[in-house]
């Protein structure tokens, strides 16, 4: 999910960027026999390219928070546990870069044209809801993941929802579990989402929850979760 939205962003970004160029520099634009403040609808044109940039920003914000939400309703959970400081340590150098990245980018593009100062309220928007994120997620130790009898879900700068409806397989490779189901669907999540300590507990919860008779544990998974 939140691959996704910074592939939006980029993608949405890049012309907003270009379009800034133009007017705030006044370029011209030879197949149009105008400069680039002679373009019409300019107002309109920023209005709705920053709008587009707040909506794609606040869809992600309303998602995890909502996610956030839902894991720390820990009542509702067979297991419920913290992030490892690990994990915290690298959501919070992510969304750090990101909340930089498009405070620097929404700026820059006001300073460039002051038209612009919609799609700056975009970014902006996206960066400080980062570093609130980051820091309300960080100090009251939201950062969970959550097992139901029907889901895995993990909540930190993402929010991973796995269902075990047609799940096959349960494995490890490198530093990712790997659920395997029919029609060869693969999800994954990161083992430093889950404390070293706490990962037997996971297991053996995990087990008890999907049907073993129709899923698979790997040998590495049931070696570790017994040695620990």
């Amino acid at each position: 999910m939140n691959k996704f939205i910074n592939v939006l962003l980029i993608f949405v970004g890049l012309p907003i960027m270009l379009y800034t160029i133009y007017v705030g520099f006044d370029l011209p634009i030879g197949f149009m026999n105008m400069t680039g403040s002679e373009l019409p609808y300019r107002f309109e044109t920023f209005l709705v390219m920053g709008l587009l940039l707040l909506i794609i920003n606040l869809r992600r914000s309303i998602r995890r928070w909502m996610g956030l939400r839902l894991v720390n309703q820990t009542d509702k959970f067979k297991w419920n546990s913290t992030m490892s400081s690990e994990r915290i340590t690298r959501v919070n150098m992510y969304n750090a870069m990101e909340a930089v990245i498009m405070a620097f980018f929404g700026v820059g593009l006001y300073v460039v044209s002051p038209e612009a100062w919609m799609p700056m309220i975009g970014l902006l928007f996206g960066s400080a809801d980062n570093i609130i994120f980051s820091i309300y997620g960080t100090s009251k130790h939201k950062y969970r993941t959550g097992l139901t009898s029907k889901a895995l879900v993990i909540a930190d700068r993402d929010v991973i929802v796995i269902y075990f409806k047609g799940l096959r397989k349960v494995s490890a490779q490198q530093q990712s579990i790997y659920f395997d189901f029919v029609k060869d669907l693969q999800l994954s999540f990161p083992t430093n989402c889950i404390k070293y300590a706490e990962q037997p507990a996971f297991f053996d919860a995990l087990k008890s929850t999907v049907d073993q008779e129709k899923v698979f544990f790997s040998s590495k998974l049931v070696s570790e979760s017994a040695t620990n």
